[in-house]
C-alpha cells in the first residue's frame, strides 16, 4: 500500500519547490489536493511521478511541475474568478480551488467532465462550477474573469479568452501543434493585450472551433 502523503510530500519538495516555485499558498494547495484520485487505477502508483500519465479518451493529467508553474503565472491572491478550459481529469480545478474564489471549468469531453466533476464534488469543491461545452468559446455566462488557464495547446489565443479578459486579466496557455508549442502569458491592458512566451511544452491539441480541428 502506497503511503500517498509522503509521496504528495516529495512531489512538492522535489518537482515544485526545488525547481524555484516557493508560495507557501502554491505549495500548501498541492499538499492538500490527493492527486492519484484523478489518475486512473492502474497508472495511480506512478500519480506523484515527475510527468504526465494519461487518463483515457486520448487526454493526459499534466505533470506536476507545469500544473503548478501555469498556476503560479496566474498570480492569485485569492479573490479572482477564474476559467479553465479543459477540465481534463479535473486535478487541476481542485488546486484551483484551494486558490481562488470562483472557478469555471469547461470540458468538450461528455465522459471527462462527468468523472472530473464526481471527484471535484467529492473532494468538496465547492467553488467549483463544471460546464460541458466547447470552451475555446470561454463561458460568457460568468465573464469577465481575473485569470483563465487552457489545458489543451491552441493554434493561437483564441480571441473569446481574451475578450473574456477582465481588466490586469491574465490568460495562460499552450499555443502551438502537436510538435512545437509555447507557454504563453497573456495580459489585458484597457484594450490591449501584452504576450509573453515562458518555455517549451507538450499538451494535448485544443478541441472545439478555436482549437485543432480533427477528423
Amino acid at each position: 500500500m502506497m503511503d500517498f502523503q509522503a509521496e504528495r510530500q516529495r512531489m512538492v519538495g522535489e518537482q515544485i519547490a526545488r525547481r524555484g516555485l516557493h508560495d507557501p499558498r502554491l505549495l500548501a494547495a498541492f499538499e492538500s489536493v490527493p492527486r492519484h484520485l484523478f489518475v486512473p487505477e492502474e497508472y495511480r502508483q506512478h500519480a506523484y511521478a515527475d510527468g504526465p500519465l494519461p487518463i483515457g479518451l486520448g487526454q493526459t493529467i499534466s505533470q506536476p511541475y507545469i500544473v503548478a508553474l501555469m498556476t503560479h503565472l496566474l498570480e492569485f491572491t485569492g479573490s479572482e474568478r477564474v476559467l479553465e478550459v479543459g477540465t481534463g481529469s479535473g486535478y487541476q480545478a481542485a488546486i484551483l480551488s484551494r486558490l481562488a474564489a470562483e472557478i469555471h471549468t469547461v470540458e468538450i469531453i461528455p465522459e471527462l467532465a462527468a468523472q472530473a466533476e464526481k471527484i471535484l464534488r467529492e473532494l468538496g469543491c465547492q467553488n467549483v462550477h463544471c460546464h460541458l461545452a466547447d470552451g475555446s468559446l470561454g463561458w460568457t455566462a460568468a465573464a469577465p474573469y481575473d485569470a483563465i488557464i487552457a489545458t489543451a495547446a491552441a493554434p493561437s489565443a483564441p480571441r473569446p479568452l481574451l475578450d473574456q479578459l477582465a481588466e490586469s486579466g491574465r490568460l495562460v496557455l499552450p499555443v502551438g501543434d502537436r510538435l512545437d508549442q509555447e507557454l504563453e502569458v497573456w495580459r489585458r491592458e484597457g484594450k490591449e493585450f501584452k504576450r509573453r512566451s515562458v518555455i517549451g511544452v507538450a499538451f494535448v491539441l485544443m478541441r472545439g472551433e478555436y482549437g485543432w480541428k480533427t477528423n
